[in-house]
């Protein structure tokens, strides 16, 4: 590929622009509390776009386009059932906990509501999860500039993937270490509007180039096309779950568990300048969130569309894609690829195949090679820059949550107790360096996976899914107790990983993907997998905790006040305009949620 100096002048100013934040805040930086909480100063409607920038990272805009591809529009279930309910609760219910009850993290949450173990538990595996996700932004980013062929003539092809993962990781760790939260959150919504500005042009151009969604219905066979068809079975619809296991392993387990105690997203809400500002940060988040499907996700569906049966009228044509080693690979009607390429090992170069020796797609390119397929030069250039924005959103959302829950949680809980607020915001810095490392290391872990999404819920079903019992009864169950709390929390992250070790997604290997016990069960795909791995963990995790609550005695109430529902007084908004309401709110963007569906079903 061919770039335009206007396409790396956009590119190039983008870079600029991202590190000259980091110095302008740096001075701003004065304590720990500047530096990991933004000194709690922040306008509701900057954190609401900081909120959603950053869980648009690599791992929604190139997965979610990748699902979109491999899965189709039920894929839209991830915002529609998987997210904005989520955050319509926690926006309601739980921010008042967080933020009146000054929690600098949720594990230092968890230790005010039970004990220290708990919110060992909860720290140590929220960092590993971190790490693991940013790793994940960092992986697709690399894919995507040695795909795209950027460095291309720069430096040798075999080192690109390397030097993309490093180049990747010190800008992120350049404007990080100079602006703290702050810094990101900034960043975070200027590439909100760089990644709206970059794939509305794609999504027209490619709308129009189909036959706009009808062309795409004409095309496509009829359960890619409509969101709860073919829910009654895993068999009748490509997600390969059945409507039960959407309902509680995404709807509930899954999107609950991430809404509500990922500190990633918590951390956004906890900057804003007031408790009522706190509250309202979800609810101002969920209304452009819910149609971010028609950003993210119709880029994939047009994907599989532009080569597949372009005859029209749903007649199919004799095109074919060609594996990389010149093998003509047939269209398959019930899974269209279009113009997805063959997934290539990126250290080795070659095919990549599945237990059956057939090719396995990459469906992670869907956006990419649609950036290639229809933009010109100069549009391309900020297609390219939105895309390199949301993986710097992933990894520095992830990159702050880490270091302050290595901080606070981990190392003046446990390591040093007694230092000076400058020693912690010295050792921030040096956690952010440590998170950025361990995030390299992460990024050539997930390269086993074709669709980034995929790898991103089972790390969410082993460490968010059990955690959110915890949650739930902790803050609506007076009588949970802290041993309870912490046999849980252990035993439902037990059971997530016993689940996957007995259980594999059809034609994969065993490893990684599951299995790695013994296989027990079949599952149609990783995704349904995932989903049932949550059902499990959240279940085993709930269990537990009641049963060893009810037998360990529970904190006296006086200390429970500002921690738990029923003992702490409702929040005041009679002040309030109807329309700046948090009730009333959360009711206009679940209307908004439920035509959404309708029209879609």
């Amino acid at each position: 590929m061919n770039l335009s100096i206007i396409d790396w002048l956009i590119m190039l100013v983008y870079f600029v622009f991202v590190l000259g934040i980091g110095f302008a805040l740096k001075r701003y930086m004065r304590t720990s509390n500047d530096f990991f909480l933004a000194g709690r100063s922040i306008p509701a409607w900057v954190c609401g776009l900081a909120f959603i920038s950053a869980n648009l990272g690599a791992q929604e805009v190139i997965g979610m386009g990748a699902s979109g591809a491999k899965y189709g529009i039920i894929t839209s279930h991830f915002y529609w059932i998987g997210a904005i309910p989520a955050m319509v609760f926690v926006g309601i219910f739980m921010m008042p906990f967080y933020y009146g009850s000054k929690a600098r993290s949720v594990p230092e949450y968890l230790r005010m509501r039970f004990d220290e173990k708990t919110r060992a538990v909860n720290a140590f595996s929220f960092a590993i999860m971190t790490v693991l996700s940013s790793g994940i932004s960092m992986y697709a980013m690399a894919l995507l500039i040695q795909t795209l062929g950027l460095l291309h003539g720069v430096i040798p092809d075999a080192y690109i993937f390397h030097v993309s993962v490093f180049l990747s990781a010190i800008i992120v760790l350049g404007y990080i270490f100079l602006g703290g939260l702050t810094s990101a959150i900034y960043n975070e919504v200027l590439q909100f509007f760089l990644i709206v500005a970059g794939f509305a042009p794609l999504v027209w151009i490619g709308l129009r180039n189909v036959g706009g969604w009808q062309g795409i219905k004409h095309t496509l066979p009829a359960n890619m096309t409509h969101s709860w068809r073919g829910m009654a079975h895993a068999s009748t619809n490509t997600l390969g779950v059945e409507w039960v296991g959407l309902a509680m392993g995404l709807g509930f387990v899954l999107s609950f568990g991430y809404w509500c105690t990922d500190f990633l997203v918590i951390q956004r809400a906890m900057a804003a300048d007031s408790e009522v500002s706190a509250r309202r940060v979800p609810l101002i988040a969920a209304i452009p969130k819910m149609f971010f499907p028609f950003l993210v996700i119709m880029p994939g569906l047009i994907a599989v569309t532009v080569t597949s049966h372009m005859a029209g009228a749903g007649t199919p044509t004799t095109i074919s894609t060609v594996a990389p080693d010149g093998t003509p690979l047939p269209l398959d009607d019930q899974h269209p690829h279009g113009i997805i390429p063959v997934k290539t090992d990126p250290l080795s170069g070659k095919p990549v195949l599945n237990s059956n020796g057939t090719p396995v797609y990459n469906y992670d390119l869907a956006i990419p090679v649609m950036l290639l397929h229809f933009f010109p030069t100069g549009i391309l250039g900020l297609g390219l820059t939105a895309l390199l924005a949301s993986f710097m959103s992933g990894m520095a959302g992830n990159v702050t949550a880490f270091n302050t829950v290595w901080t606070y949680d981990i190392y003046q809980a446990y390591i040093n107790k007694k230092a000076t607020d400058a020693h912690y915001l010295w050792m921030g810095r040096m956690a952010t360096i440590g998170g950025v490392a361990l995030s390299v290391a992460a990024a050539y872990i997930v390269t086993n996976f074709n669709n980034i999404m995929d790898a991103l819920q089972l790390v969410f079903s082993i460490v968010n899914a059990p955690l959110f019992a915890t949650f739930l009864l902790g803050m609506f169950w007076k009588r949970t107790t802290g041993h309870g709390a912490f046999t849980g929390l252990l035993a439902g992250t037990g059971a997530a990983l016993l689940h996957h070790g007995l259980t594999i997604p059809t034609d994969a290997h065993p490893g990684i993907h599951g299995g790695w016990i013994a296989i027990v069960h079949h599952y149609p795909s990783d995704m349904a997998q995932n989903f049932w791995t949550a059902i499990f963990a959240f279940t085993v995790n709930l269990l537990i905790t009641t049963a060893v609550s009810l037998v360990t005695k529970p904190r006296p109430e006086p200390e429970l006040v500002g921690l738990v529902y029923s003992l702490t007084p409702r929040p005041i908004d009679t002040h309030l305009n109807w329309y700046q309401k948090p009730a009333i709110l959360g009711v206009v963007v679940l209307a908004m949620l439920i035509a959404l569906n309708l029209v879609f079903a």
